[in-house]
């Protein structure tokens, strides 16, 4: 079962004393119950869904349809008498709701927002958050309750990969929904105090913050190793590790947190967050980079570096924490055939690392959609445009031989062979039809890394970095208040479009407006 496989159940935990009373859960945000809604389905709405155009590689569009038709499948509503307060988007495995997998599936729903509100699959969450601030990463959909896999020793299973703040900000960029900000500001803003309060390593000289194999999502790693767990399973540690991918997620949080309360006209709130960010990054750079190897690495209790490589090391560069020559650095990390750069990139560790299983086994080398799209959009945004198209594409021909062979997409695949990812002795220990967090490759990073198209709502632009010679773009994409369709064959590009907006392709901007229009570009 996924996310519980190497968990250990600690039944020492008085549950009473550690939450607050139920009548006190969500008393930060504005939605309090449930109002019934429609779920749609993938046939009803497949036309009003972005249709991709890629000549080059047609099959990959027959991908992206299924990758929606599953997603559709796992729309819910909340069962009868649930506190759940909104339908929501399900990664498919079990009858609970986790919390990591629903922030890169609202993440590709931005393309469908206008069919389902893909982002309110957050809502349940925030209605279930506790009046200390902390929200489990794991909520049981009948009844709303902590699930027990999200908790453990001090709260040691309990919190997911930070990215509330970092979803809802893409999400915000794709809808420009400004009334969403100031519903889920306070909410976030509570939940990052908890994590302030109970996951920094206070008493430690690096200050950073902690997590486990099993808070993180990276349930095996062999980054665990060593530590001491109260409840006897090193992937939920509580001692105070600084961990890579957590210490940047905050980092991320608080610079999202500045950028929404400058939205919302809090300039004095966001001055402080950017503060926090800024002495946050200082003190990643500080402990955890390496200037040898020219990589990050999580730091024990006494701020020495452990050993362990994986696909942790690039958050800082999505962070914005690494500088440019940092960011050149772990490039070559990236490109080298001995650590990342396996026929499908990127294992989540290192092939030159002990415990590294070519069939995946896991986080003990399986390639994952998040850390995926999260290692793309840090290369993405520090200019490594065509690196991540290359690892885009490489996604897309192994999900699509998988496809062809099995007839499905699955939760995680292995880095050397065209396969779902299993143990070394061969058993699949991963879920198919899983869009899940899957989805985010055919959709997402087919739209913004293969084809090329990124738009942006708040500055109504488009940039297109167009890169095949064959007939390609996207038919009916709404953004914002804009929907519009860009095809481009050879040197001609159409465009037609219901509102003005900046495209810019190859770097030369165009002004479009209303109509169609037909735009030369080299």
């Amino acid at each position: 079962m996924k996310r519980s496989l190497f968990i250990i159940i600690s039944l020492s935990v008085t549950f009473s004393s550690l939450f607050a009373q139920e009548d006190e859960r969500g008393i930060y945000f504005h939605k309090k119950k449930y109002v019934p809604a429609s779920l749609p389905t993938f046939e009803n709405s497949k036309s009003e869904l972005p249709t991709p155009i890629w000549d080059e590689n047609p099959e990959w569009v027959e991908l992206y349809w299924r990758a929606w038709e599953i997603a559709f499948s796992n729309l819910k509503q909340p069962p009868a008498e649930s506190p759940l307060v909104a339908n929501w988007i399900d990664e498919g495995l079990s009858p609970q709701i986790f919390q990591w997998d629903t922030h890169f599936m609202v993440m590709f729903g931005r393309y469908a927002s206008h069919i389902f509100p893909f982002i309110e699959s957050h809502d349940n969450f925030y209605a279930r958050q506790h009046a200390n601030g902390m929200i489990c990463r794991i909520l049981n959909e009948a009844d709303g309750v902590d699930h027990h896999w999200g908790l453990g020793p001090n709260y040691a299973r309990t919190i997911n990969p930070p990215l509330f703040s970092w979803a809802e900000m893409e999400y915000f960029r794709f809808t420009k929904d400004t009334a969403r900000l100031e519903q889920i500001l306070e909410p976030i803003e509570r939940y990052v105090s908890w994590v302030e309060e109970n996951r920094k390593a206070h008493g430690t000289e690096h200050a950073l913050y902690w997590s486990n194999g099993q808070a993180s999502g990276m349930d095996n790693t062999p980054r665990d190793m060593g530590r001491p767990s109260p409840d006897g399973d090193i992937h939920s540690a509580t001692d105070a590790m600084g961990w890579v991918d957590m210490s940047s997620q905050i980092k991320i949080c608080y610079d999202n947190l500045a950028e929404i309360c400058t939205i919302l006209g809090e300039k004095k709130k966001a001055k402080a967050y950017r503060k926090k960010a800024a002495a946050l990054a200082d003190r990643i750079n500080r402990y955890m980079w390496d200037e040898e190897s020219g990589l990050y690495y999580d730091v024990d209790t006494a701020s020495v570096r452990t050993p362990w490589i994986t696909t942790a090391t690039f958050w800082p560069m999505l962070a914005g924490i690494s500088s440019r020559q940092q960011c050149a650095r772990l490039v070559e990390a990236i490109k080298d055939e001995n650590l990342f750069w396996r026929r499908l990139p990127l294992p989540s560790l290192a092939a030159n690392q002990p415990y590294y299983d070519k069939c995946g086994n896991y986080w003990r080398g399986g390639v994952w959609a998040p850390t995926t799209y999260m290692t793309v959009k840090g290369l993405q945004n520090n200019g490594y445009e065509e690196l991540a198209s290359l690892i885009a594409r490489r996604n897309m021909v192994t999900m699509y031989k998988v496809y062809e062979s099995t007839g499905t997409i699955w939760e995680l695949y292995s880095p050397e062979m065209y396969m779902p990812a299993t143990d070394a002795t061969g058993v699949y220990m991963v879920k198919p039809d899983f869009v899940g967090w899957s989805g985010i490759i055919p959709i997402s990073m087919f739209i913004e890394n293969v084809i090329g198209i990124n738009a942006d709502a708040t500055t109504r632009r488009i940039v297109w970095r167009s890169t095949s010679s064959k007939r390609h773009g996207i038919m009916n994409l709404r953004f914002g208040d804009i929907t519009t369709s860009l095809v481009k064959d050879g040197v001609k590009v159409t465009v037609e479009s219901n509102a003005s907006y900046t495209l810019s392709i190859n770097g030369k901007d165009f002004e479009i407006n209303r109509g169609v229009q037909v735009i030369e570009v080299e």
